[in-house]
């Protein structure tokens, strides 16, 4: 679903190493994230283990920042090419071939996760209304992951789009 653009006019490489250093600080927060929510889910077991009763509200911590690592580390993943892909297939391609997969996988993704953006305009507010039973926090911080998930997802699919699009269809000198 992704390539890396590669390399690009002067100008480009440091807008290209500001998108990588911020897009690293994603997964710096992804892992900020797990650690909390190992943690958590550690301070529980042991805590049951003792005898003692739980942290009232502590075990909806690591459920409601699954969802937030689960956006976050996809768009990481995705700027760095890391994510899962049947790559055999499309190896077997020509240049010109590989091109054109990559254009319709990131066309499909960036309509996919602009839609999800778009269902999450109706979905984040009116879950700010709900309340999660244990912490009391409305679950529009948690639904809120999807769009902004979604966006962070879509920049470097627009990026890899764009630039398997230069290869598909080349300027001509």
């Amino acid at each position: 679903m992704a390539s890396d653009p590669g390399g690009g006019p002067a100008g480009e490489d440091r807008g290209g190493r500001a998108w990588a250093i911020g897009y690293d600080a994603l997964g710096h927060v992804g892992g900020v994230i797990l650690a909390v929510m190992a943690g958590a889910v550690f301070l529980q077991v042991v805590l049951r283990y003792l005898g003692l009763t739980g942290i009232d509200g502590l075990e909806e911590v690591p459920r409601y920042l699954f969802v937030w690592l689960v956006m976050i580390g996809a768009a990481a993943a995705m700027q760095r090419s890391e994510h899962t892909v049947l790559d055999y297939f499309i190896n077997l391609l020509s240049p010109r071939g590989r091109a054109l997969v990559l254009v319709l996988t990131n066309g499909t993704g960036i309509f996919l996760f602009l839609y999800l953006i778009k269902l999450s305009l109706v979905l984040v507010p009116n879950a700010q209304y709900q309340t999660s039973a244990g912490l009391g926090l409305p679950l529009g911080y948690v639904f809120l992951a999807i769009p902004v998930g979604s966006v962070l997802i879509v920049l470097p699919m627009l990026r890899n789009l764009i630039a398997a699009s230069r290869l598909l269809w080349p300027k001509r000198s």
